[in-house]
């Protein structure tokens, strides 16, 4: 394929993936939304208002960088797992390995639409903490960049979970086992400054924690690790992901039967 007609192939993926996430809006972005607004009642005004301050922020205000981290999260893992896992029960993802799009297109549109629907979350739950409380961005760039790089992190990695799924509940395993403690434990709701040893260490093995701190330290310029090493993590795991992901589609892993 020529590279004009890579990009149109690109586009129409992306394009099918944002229309599939509008059509469906009732399940890709209402219930984000109601169940943030839920947290900000309990969380940030019930027992917030109990905890005081934290590094010179309220409760509220230090924990709004952590619950839109975990809805972009979420959504942008769910988006991928349940779309490219759809494409395989359906057997028309076999459509596009013979067709003469590179597994690097395919790929890259499954991603782009699973990061538009972590960034379209984002912006609502970041909308819906405005209702209870004021912000004060220190880092345009910093947050962008740093919420931008997860989502694509976790919509890398919802992929790889779809291409060795074989059945429904193989999507919902990783996100019930692995992905809600890592995020409830990546500092979400708390800073790992208030751990005891050895927890504060051991937090430091969590990639999460990593990602939330720097979009937190981004938009209020406080966060528990340095930009430096919360970048160079960030950034390994986006290629290293990126290049199983599209070595296990060039190869059709669990695709061809």
């Amino acid at each position: 394929m020529s590279a004009y007609e890579q990009w149109v192939a690109l586009y129409t993926l992306i394009r099918r993936e944002i229309i599939r996430i509008v059509r469906i809006w009732g399940q890709t972005l209402m219930p984000p939304a109601i169940t943030m607004t839920l947290y900000f009642l309990i969380f940030g005004t019930l027992i917030g208002s109990r905890i005081g301050e934290i590094h010179g922020y309220t409760y509220m205000q230090y924990i709004t960088p952590g619950l839109v981290m975990m809805s972009v999260i979420t959504n942008s893992y769910g988006n991928v797992t349940s779309s490219f896992f759809g494409a395989k029960f359906g057997r028309y993802v076999e459509e596009m390995l013979v067709s003469p799009m590179p597994p690097r297109v395919i790929l890259a549109g499954y991603i782009g639409g699973a990061m538009l629907r972590g960034l379209m979350v984002g912006v609502i739950v970041l909308g819906i903490s405005l209702f209870f409380t004021s912000l004060h961005i220190v880092s345009i760039w910093v947050t962008i960049s740093s919420v931008v790089l997860t989502t694509a992190i976790f919509s890398l990695a919802g992929f790889i979970n779809a291409m060795f799924a074989r059945k429904f509940d193989d999507i919902a395993l990783v996100p019930t086992f692995v992905l809600t403690p890592l995020t409830y434990l990546g500092g979400v709701f708390y800073s790992v400054d208030q751990l005891p040893q050895p927890w504060r260490d051991i937090s430091h093995a969590n990639p999460i924690l990593y990602m939330v701190s720097a979009f937190r330290d981004g938009m209020l310029g406080v966060g528990d690790i340095a930009l430096l090493p919360a970048y160079a993590v960030m950034l390994v795991l986006f290629v290293g992901l990126g290049i199983i992901a599209e070595r296990l589609l060039h190869h059709g892993r669990g695709l061809r039967s």
